[in-house]
């Protein structure tokens, strides 16, 4: 029996993709419509100030042109107060006719000089967790019994872990620059004896690309296949397809997200595998 079987079957893979609008309005929008014509499930809009627009409208937009789930990736806490957080997802939800998805996590790492940049306050990291906690608690509230908009965490460290075994309903773990398949493995493998929920993968490098807001500009990626790192797939569409559906059996990685540079040259990939 596999480990993903075993804690409670293998669940059906979906694929994201992370597109910020960086170029005119037209051709974002037609962007936007080709993946959905890909088989790709969710468009994804990542939090950085001041290089796109805001997240929210602009994911307001794109779910007018296609039927595709949409959601952040991530917003980062200290942004914005937590009531503005969980208002604007419940309102986008709404909006979407329940097709919005909320990914938050503490914030990059090096968030505290982007903090001081923008005149906010550089909190610590528990601090970051509890306004986490506090926006997914008062977007329970503003949704109401009769609604349930989905909460995907990034984490980490056991404290991050162990807020997303209690709140989410997706969990993605961030990776460590060189950080090898086995060392990730564990920490997945140690989550999941707590709770069996829809685990997600970043994946910020195809073959010897590196994917604009996936990751950092400087990202080695031969140093990460080097050490098998989660992190990358291979650029052959057949390799990519076969290494997506290890991942799943021996790990529980069912949604993967990947950046908009590369959904063209994966498509393939998603075309084979979607909701399988």
């Amino acid at each position: 029996m596999t480990d993903s079987t075993a804690t409670g079957g293998t669940r059906p893979f979906r694929f994201g993709v992370v597109a910020p609008l960086r170029t005119d309005l037209p051709t974002w929008r037609d962007q936007v419509r080709r993946l959905a014509d890909s088989g790709y499930s969710t468009l994804l809009m990542p939090d950085v100030p001041r290089w796109q627009p805001a997240p929210g409208p602009t994911l307001a937009v794109a779910a007018t042109l296609t039927d595709l789930r949409v959601g952040t990736w991530v917003y980062a806490s200290p942004l914005r107060p937590a009531w503005s957080t969980a208002w604007e997802a419940h309102s986008l939800s709404v909006l979407t006719g329940g097709r919005f998805e909320l990914g938050i996590g503490t914030g990059r790492p090096g968030i505290e000089d982007e903090l001081r940049e923008l005149g906010l306050p550089a909190v610590p990291p528990g601090e970051r967790l509890a306004q986490v906690r506090e926006a997914v608690t008062t977007l329970r509230d503003l949704d109401g019994p009769d609604a349930h908009t989905p909460v995907v965490m990034a984490v980490r460290g056991p404290r991050a872990q162990a807020l997303a075994a209690e709140l989410a309903d997706t969990v993605a773990f961030a990776l460590m620059p060189g950080e090898d398949r086995g060392e990730i493995t564990q920490v997945v493998r140690d989550f999941r004896a707590t709770r069996d929920v829809e685990l997600a993968q970043h994946v910020a490098v195809i073959g010897d690309t590196v994917a604009p807001f996936m990751a950092s500009p400087d990202t080695d990626p031969a140093a990460l296949h080097a050490v098998d790192s989660l992190a990358a797939l291979p650029a052959d569409p057949a390799a990519a397809a076969e290494e997506i559906l290890r991942r799943r059996e021996e790990i529980g990685f069912s949604y993967f997200v990947f950046g908009a540079g590369h959904a063209g040259v994966l498509a393939p990939v998603v075309a084979e595998l979607a909701g399988h």
